[in-house]
């Protein structure tokens, strides 16, 4: 794992290093552009990692800052990084093709800088997007015996609380709860990011308690649940709050259906689906929690009615919703295998960058029929 880090480190580090020189490359010599690209650049970078290893321990005002602007980085580098590479393929074809024999030092100081407006611009439109979440809504029906009744689920995942999505943005999501007045309140994991520190010293349990449903509010782990200090220090908190904390657990509910709730993947040694419905009636519908959206055959295969999961972010911005379509089977929305019901959310939170380009924040509401 520290060895995979170390890796990923320095190849960012490189692809980094490489954007800012061709970057530099593409502005006038010892002008206010260059130097402030360079300066600029270097000092988003350094706020970027400042904020990964240092912000938990940071005042929260202040992490939240060095955390933004760090993490907004991450969006100027991939897209001028895309741009630096369709600069370079222009400027190779000149090279062989002579279409401007005189050379494009102007056209790449202009390209620079349509592609810094473009950025900017894309960029707020991203913020916006992050900041006014959708509700999607959706209804489906258990193909095991019906009982007539219909319950309404709001469902969320990906939450990332800390300093970044602090307490403030909680009291957003919950009132986006409520206000649909759900019976039934599931949470797919991630609802912390990775210290419990900031949650704690924020007093986000106030919030979290103020989760108004039916027949209850259930949570499992995702994978940044596994990055806190302690393992279970993110179930206790919640069980704190009044929220029923499901780790390869099963809970009955009103005597009429269960909810599955599964450890992360991450715990290689979690307990399979087959183990956890072993035991239960098979005639009652089955709601599946997992966090991460793989082998999706296994609540096919194990009666599972519906199966809400998160993780994907759908890859957060462009392009990485693309990526995000190629890993997994379903990265986002609503799929159906046999009898089974999936649902794949986007998150309502985020991990990182504040922004939503080609993808949604969201809460999904779904009618249950059974």
């Amino acid at each position: 794992m520290k060895l995979g880090f170390a890796i990923v480190f320095c190849i960012l580090i490189s692809l980094i290093t490489l954007t800012i020189i061709r970057g530099s490359q593409s502005l006038p010599a010892q002008s206010f552009w260059r130097t402030g690209y360079v300066t600029l650049s270097i000092s988003m970078f350094i706020l970027f990692i400042v904020g990964m290893i240092f912000g938990h321990k940071m005042p929260t005002e202040v992490a939240k800052i060095v955390s933004f602007v760090g993490n907004s980085y991450v969006i100027i580098f991939v897209y001028l990084a895309i741009s630096l590479l369709l600069l370079d393929t222009i400027l190779a074809i000149n090279f062989f093709a002579k279409f401007a024999p005189n050379g494009l030092a102007n056209f790449r100081f202009w390209w620079m800088m349509v592609s810094f407006a473009i950025i900017a611009i894309v960029m707020i439109i991203g913020n916006y997007n992050f900041n006014n979440p959708k509700t999607v809504s959706l209804t489906i029906q258990s193909d095991k015996p019906l009982q007539g009744k219909i319950m309404k689920i709001v469902a969320v995942s990906d939450l990332h609380l800390g300093f970044s999505i602090d307490k403030q943005r909680l009291k957003s999501f919950v009132k986006m709860i409520n206000d649909q007045h759900p019976d039934l309140v599931l949470m797919a994991g991630d609802i912390t990011d990775r210290s419990i520190e900031p949650v704690i010293r924020q007093n986000m349990r106030e919030e979290l308690s103020q989760i108004h449903s039916t027949l209850g509010v259930f949570a499992i782990n995702g994978n940044h649940e596994h990055y806190a200090e302690q393992m279970n220090a993110t179930e206790n908190y919640l069980k704190s709050a009044g929220i029923t904390f499901l780790k390869d657990s099963v809970a009955m509910v009103n005597q009429s259906f269960y909810i599955v709730g599964r450890d992360d993947r991450t715990n290689g040694n979690r307990q399979s689906l087959s183990t956890l419905v072993q035991g239960i009636q098979s005639n009652l519908p089955i709601i599946l929690l997992d966090h991460q959206p793989h082998q999706l055959e296994e609540a096919e295969m194990n009666g599972i009615d519906l199966q809400f999961s998160g993780h994907t972010h759908e890859g957060q911005f462009f392009p990485g919703n693309l990526l995000v379509k190629r890993m997994f089977e379903i990265g986002h929305g609503y799929l159906k295998k046999g009898t089974t019901h999936y649902f794949v959310s986007s998150g309502l939170g985020i991990w990182g960058p504040q922004y939503r380009i080609g993808t949604q924040s969201e809460i999904v509401v779904i009618d249950f029929k059974y």
